[in-house]
């Protein structure tokens, strides 16, 4: 079994492009074996052609580049495949490496940044891809009734100009110079046919217009996504494949099956146990190395939550090993601290602990001020999210004096929920690479990735000093002030260290993610 190995993304001979703590090959609970290559078939140089079959986790609403996520229990392929990628971020470095852009740089820390693109390239219809339609993209990400979760980063734009048709000028809200972390992260990351998004969502999803490696042929809602190769892709002889055909399997065990049967030839994982079936079965595997997590977070902006002893109850009373046990069959890993001992942004500090009899003292104290702790679960459709809701709510069930329910519904809807603020309780994240980003976009006040409503002046002022920090130790002492705050003030039930990753079938070659578990569908092929 492989459990807790920390593999990282394989980026041409050396390392992923994903965002990552530490260097490559950095160890895990086994040790600093690398494992970079461990799970994955040298192949020589790509062979052109063939179809590859991909399985992702959420049914898109649209194929608008506002609707689709970048990450990984998301659409982040389908999105590069329609769209491309302006740039990606070098796991050890943090350091940007371009790809449609040439140059996203800042000379007043921050303030503000210079685009630049490659010149000549064009959308699937021959039409340029210059600065304006960057800009139209970028501009259009900040209106909320798109219901984008890459608002979060948009927001952070105060404007953008049209230099010349290969340079945009960005000027920031407030100074930011990890902003390109943020960038790579989402949709900003994309660029669609402003012409095409003008003819509005029903026509977008018949014809959707980028200049990404793959074009539409056919999408059968609930069903699958049929591409082909764009002959007007700016980065010949890429991509190598002739086509993708990509379906969304919410069940994890289906996706599991489907792999090991030889029914797919790549799906997205969330999980150990299934990359441990993957190994067991021969297949190959990529996963991203990060700190922090997910966790069942908690909406401090309305009752139950908003009075910090509903939160610290439910945290006292929930063992998250036991929750680990039935998720991930014991094989998943539960954060004892926010980061991993081998991350310089390391300390001890405990994000929580199992106390039943101070849980129930809790839970007892807030029934008899009139305040019983009820609250809902919201759950995503998938395996993992309705049984960790399931675990906790039995685990809950033993106390008296407070009520979970579960509500499972699709990922529009939660989506929409979420960014409304219309829930108590669901599975959100602080994945963290470089800790700015996850960190400032989660529990900043005014963030609106912000969706637990944290309000901490503190918390604000550590999380700033961590943006601009000079040096290491600097930075280092601002986010241990962080981890105490997040630990103290109980944002949620840190339930499992995140798990961008990839499962691929031993034929499947040239997996290379960035970001959050995001794959490059240029890079594929399949030998035969």
């Amino acid at each position: 079994m492989i459990r807790h190995r920390r593999i990282v993304a394989v980026f041409a001979a050396a390392c992923s492009a994903a965002l990552v703590l530490g260097a490559c090959g950095s160890g895990g609970d086994s040790g600093s074996e690398n494992n970079s290559t461990a799970a994955t078939v040298e192949a020589g140089e790509p062979v052109a052609g063939g179809t590859a079959r991909i399985l992702q986790m959420g049914e898109p609403r649209s194929l608008d580049p506002a609707a689709l996520s970048n990450t990984w229990p998301h659409q982040p392929l389908l999105g590069n495949a329609l769209y491309g990628t302006l740039m990606v971020t070098n796991n050890d470095t943090f350091e940007l490496e371009y790809k449609m852009a040439t140059d996203f740089s800042t000379e007043d820390g921050g303030k503000t940044f210079t685009l630049t693109l490659q010149p000549d390239l064009v959308f699937s219809d021959g039409t340029p891809l210059d600065a304006a339609a960057v800009k139209y993209n970028w501009d259009r990400l900040k209106d909320p009734t798109l219901g984008s979760t890459t608002i979060r980063q948009a927001v952070e734009v105060e404007s953008t100009e049209v230099v010349d048709p290969l340079t945009m000028r960005v000027t920031m809200v407030e100074p930011n110079p990890q902003f390109g972390q943020a960038l790579v992260a989402g949709a900003l990351n994309w660029v669609a046919s402003p012409a095409a998004l003008e003819q509005g969502r029903e026509s977008f999803d018949r014809n959707p217009i980028g200049a990404g490696p793959f074009t539409l042929v056919n999408w059968a809602r609930q069903d699958a996504v049929e591409l082909e190769k764009n002959p007007q892709y700016w980065d010949a002889p890429k991509p190598y494949l002739d086509s993708l055909t990509v379906r969304t399997v919410a069940d994890a065990n289906q996706r599991s099956n489907t792999m090991t049967t030889g029914g797919a030839d790549l799906t997205a994982e969330t999980s150990w146990t299934n990359v441990n079936k993957a190994d067991a079965a021969g297949l190959q595997y990529v996963v991203t190395s990060t700190g922090g997590g997910q966790f069942a977070g908690m909406n401090q902006r309305r009752a139950p939550f908003d009075d910090e002893r509903a939160r610290r109850a439910v945290s006292l009373a929930v063992d998250l090993e036991a929750v680990n046990t039935v998720v991930y069959n014991g094989e998943g890993e539960v954060p004892t601290s926010f980061f991993p001992e081998d991350s310089p942004f390391y300390a001890d500090i405990p994000l929580g602990e199992t106390n039943v009899e101070e849980a129930q003292t809790l839970f007892d104290e807030l029934a008899a001020e009139g305040k019983p702790v009820k609250f809902t679960f919201l759950s995503y459709p998938t395996t993992e999210s309705r049984v960790l809701a399931e675990a906790i709510q039995a685990q809950l069930s033993a106390f008296e004096n407070v009520e979970m329910n579960v509500e499972v519904t699709d990922f529009a809807a939660v989506t929409a929920r979420a960014g409304a603020r219309d829930f108590d309780m669901l599975i959100s994240s602080a994945v963290t690479q470089d800790p700015d980003y996850a960190l400032s976009m989660a529990f900043t006040a005014d963030s609106t990735g912000n969706f637990m409503g944290v309000d901490n002046p503190e918390l604000d002022a550590a999380l700033e000093r961590g943006r601009f920090g000079a040096t290491q130790e600097e930075r280092k002492a601002a986010y241990d002030e962080v981890q105490q705050i997040l630990a103290e003030s109980v944002v949620g039930l840190w339930y499992t260290r995140a798990l961008p990753s990839v499962t691929f079938s031993e034929d499947t070659h040239g997996v290379q993610l960035f970001s959050l578990g995001s794959t490059l569908p240029e890079e594929l092929w399949i030998s035969n």
